[in-house]
């Protein structure tokens, strides 16, 4: 792909030369390579730089940055996760569910104080979360959203009821809305090309148009360092740093590790004074419903409305294509679910459509981690949420790669490891099973007004 404006809103109006930078050329030593300029591999790199100017770190980009989620994502900033704290507590214990809460709060003000730091124009509006319940289906899963923030004692939560909601955004048949405020609204295309500017200014090096064939661990067939392959020439380093999230699913050791899940986006033309008087949404909130099936919104800088959610289908064998980035249903229904969120809007003009594939790991929860004797480090599956895990992950891999141990070393995330998805066909039937299912419970609960009961067999094996 020569031409990358194409792939979304935000690397069109990013602002940024979207020609590739020079690929590798000739194999080179390194003391960090990393695959993946996209959050992950940017911040990382930026970190590693910042602690050490002297540190020699290479980056490797198959296209361009921010090619990947990073530059398609729904702009939200979030100090949420997919996997909610009840079953962190769960697994790990309370007091590691408490300091995941506090480090995912604090990461949306560094993603903010850092963009400003290194001069980036990231967009930053920190607004909060407003979730809204579009119908008294939707009350049982919002009082439960509420009640999990107060037993972990998430501050600033605020339930709304539908008079109070209207103050902030008015939504139609909404039934009230639940407020929080760890979350920015950012430009992603920005924030995510910025960043890769920002290594640069440090010393790092970014190779663009570099494909990774292979990841080779350091102890095996008498290697010294661990190795990136391309087929441009290797990069040998002391560490190496798996930063490719849904895309990793291409190379063969981590073909299971995550599962590539498509997230689809329709963008309007700028609203006008009138019509945004009509709805509200002067704060900038980042917001959505209580579907399964997952809806997103966001307003963008230059006053459009972002809309997104899944319904794209899985694809056998975790393909992912060019192709599957726009799927005409998918995209059909946002743009209508957009009009009944907003009947006032209806005949706005849609500008843009888009997609791509984020990871989704077998149980929810991201991971990061570093094995000293392979040289491997590596964060993934975020299912959604990595606008701002992204800098957790970038901080704490800094850290665990020059061996500081630090409250981010300690989190739950780290040396965490997920089952792996069955193999095909299991896998494909089992994630079409349950997209299948989570959409005939969404429709059920709009036609009926009753909320699903969590006891059906896809709520039960998607517990989160």
């Amino acid at each position: 792909m020569d031409d990358h404006a194409p792939v979304s809103f935000w690397l069109e109006s990013s602002g940024d030369d979207l020609a590739p930078r020079p690929a590798l050329d000739g194999s080179v030593d390194a003391d960090v390579a990393i695959l993946g300029a996209g959050y992950t591999g940017l911040w990382t790199a930026l970190y590693l730089l910042r602690r050490d100017p002297s540190l020699r770190v290479v980056v490797v980009e198959r296209e361009i940055a921010g090619f990947g989620a990073s530059g398609r994502n729904g702009a939200w900033c979030s100090g949420q996760l997919n996997i909610g704290l009840d079953l962190i507590a769960e697994r790990h214990g309370r007091d590691a569910a408490l300091a995941v809460r506090d480090a995912m709060a604090a990461t949306v003000d560094e993603v903010g104080a850092a963009a400003a730091e290194e001069g980036l124009d990231a967009g930053f509006r920190k607004g909060g979360w407003l979730y809204v319940a579009r119908g008294p289906h939707e009350l049982p899963a919002l009082r439960a959203t509420a009640a999990e923030a107060e037993r972990f004692g998430v501050e600033g939560i605020r339930v709304l009821d539908p008079g109070a909601l209207a103050e902030r955004l008015r939504v139609e048949g909404a039934a009230g809305g639940l407020y929080g405020p760890d979350c920015a609204a950012v430009h992603p295309g920005r924030l995510v090309r910025g960043l890769a500017r920002a290594v640069e200014r440090r010393g790092g090096v970014v190779h663009e148009r570099t494909a990774v064939t292979a990841v080779l661990p350091a102890g095996r067939d008498g290697r010294a360092t661990a190795v990136l392959r391309t087929a441009r020439g290797d990069i040998r380093a002391s560490a190496v740093v798996l930063a490719g999230e849904a895309y990793l699913t291409e190379l063969a050791p981590y073909h299971r590790r995550v599962l590539p899940i498509y997230s689809l986006i329709v963008l309007t033309e700028p609203l006008t004074d009138a019509q945004w008087a009509e709805i509200g949404w002067d704060a900038h909130e980042c917001v959505a419903s209580f579907r399964l099936t997952i809806d997103y919104l966001s307003r963008t800088p230059d006053g459009r409305i972002l809309f997104g959610g899944r319904g794209a289908p899985y694809h056998f064998g975790s393909a992912i294509r060019p192709g599957f980035d726009h799927d005409e249903r998918t995209h059909a229904m946002l743009r209508r679910m957009l009009v009944r969120w907003f009947p006032s809007l209806r005949g706005i003009r849609f500008t843009h459509a888009w997609g791509g594939p984020l990871a989704m790991p077998r149980d929810w929860m991201p991971t990061f981690g570093f094995d000293e004797r392979s040289g491997i480090a590596h964060a993934w599956g975020y299912t959604g949420h990595g606008v701002a895990t992204a800098n957790l992950a970038g901080r704490t891999l800094a850290d665990l790669v020059t061996g500081t141990r630090s409250e981010l070393t300690s989190l739950a995330f780290v040396g965490h490891r997920a089952r792996s998805w069955e193999p095909e066909p299991l896998r494909w039937i089992g994630v079409r099973y349950v997209q299948l299912a989570y959409e005939r419970l969404d429709r059920l609960a709009e036609r009926t007004g009753r909320a699903p009961t969590g006891r059906s067999i896809a709520e039960r094996i998607t517990r989160h």
